[in-house]
C-alpha cells in the first residue's frame, strides 16, 4: 500500500458532495490536494470548510470546455492521483418522451467529459499513479421509468476503466460505484421532500442508513493507496445492489 502524503491529488468535484468528503480524508493523511469545479464561489466556500490547510488548493474549470482541462494539468504539472466525482442531474423522463439536446448536454457533460478529463491529466500523471472514476447504483438499479440514458452512461465507466487501465499502464484506473449518498444533488432532485425521502430510502437499504460522503470516500482512498489495483469497479452501497 502506497502512503498518500506528500502526494498530489487532484479531484475534479471537490467543492462538494463526495469529492468534497475525498478531499477532507486525503488531506488528513497528508496529501497535497488540488479541489476543481465549475464554480469559483462553490470552490471558495470549500476551502472554508476544510480550513484552508497549507496542502489545499483550488482552481475552477468546466468539464466542458477543454481549454480549461488544459489549463489546469499544465498549472498543476505532474500529479500522483486523479479522483472525478463531478455531476449533473440526470434526465428524469421515460424513454418515450426524452429530450435529445438535453441527452446529449448530459453525455458532454458525464462521458466525454470523463474522457476529455482522462486526455489532458495523462500526459501529467505520474507512472505508477492512479485516476478514480465515480459511477452509480444507476448502471445496476436503473429508475423506472427513466433510468436507461443514466444507466448507460453510469455503466459505460467500467469499460472505459478496462481500456483506460491497459492503455496507461502502470498507471492505475478503477471506478468506485456508490449507492445513495446524502450529497447537494438530492436537494436539487427532491427539494423540500429529501428529508422524508432520504428515511424511506434508508430504510430500504441492508446498512439501515444513507452514506455520507464520508462513508464513500474510504473506497477512493483505497484505490490510490492499493498498487496493485487497477480495472476494478467498487461498489460502496449499502447493499442497495440486494434489494
Amino acid at each position: 500500500m502506497t502512503s498518500l502524503k506528500g502526494q498530489t491529488i487532484i479531484i475534479f468535484g471537490g467543492s462538494s458532495g463526495i469529492g468534497f468528503g475525498v478531499a477532507a480524508a486525503t488531506l488528513e493523511r497528508g496529501a497535497n490536494v488540488v479541489i476543481a469545479g465549475r464554480s469559483p464561489e462553490k470552490l471558495q466556500a470549500a476551502e472554508e470548510r476544510l480550513g484552508r490547510p497549507r496542502g489545499l488548493r483550488s482552481f475552477a474549470a468546466d468539464l466542458e470546455r477543454e481549454s480549461d482541462l488544459s489549463r489546469l494539468f499544465e498549472e498543476f504539472g505532474e500529479f500522483d492521483h486523479l479522483v472525478t466525482t463531478a455531476g449533473t442531474p440526470p434526465p428524469g423522463a421515460p424513454i418515450g418522451a426524452v429530450d435529445i439536446d438535453v441527452i446529449g448536454r448530459f453525455v458532454a457533460n458525464k462521458l466525454i467529459g470523463t474522457v476529455a478529463l482522462a486526455k489532458h491529466a495523462s500526459p501529467y500523471l505520474k507512472p505508477g499513479g492512479s485516476m478514480t472514476i465515480t459511477s452509480g447504483i444507476n448502471k445496476d438499479r436503473p429508475p423506472v421509468p427513466a433510468g436507461a440514458v443514466v444507466a448507460a452512461v453510469a455503466g459505460s465507466f467500467g469499460h472505459l476503466a478496462h481500456a483506460l487501465a491497459l492503455e496507461l499502464a502502470p498507471s492505475r484506473v478503477n471506478v468506485v460505484s456508490p449507492g445513495w449518498v446524502d450529497t447537494p444533488m438530492w436537494d436539487i432532485l427532491v427539494g423540500n421532500d429529501k428529508s422524508a425521502y432520504m428515511r424511506e430510502m434508508a430504510a430500504r437499504l441492508p446498512a439501515g442508513r444513507i452514506a455520507t460522503p464520508a462513508d464513500v470516500a474510504g473506497a477512493y482512498i483505497y484505490l490510490m493507496e492499493s498498487d496493485f489495483m487497477t480495472g476494478e469497479t467498487i461498489h460502496v452501497d449499502g447493499g442497495q445492489r440486494l434489494i
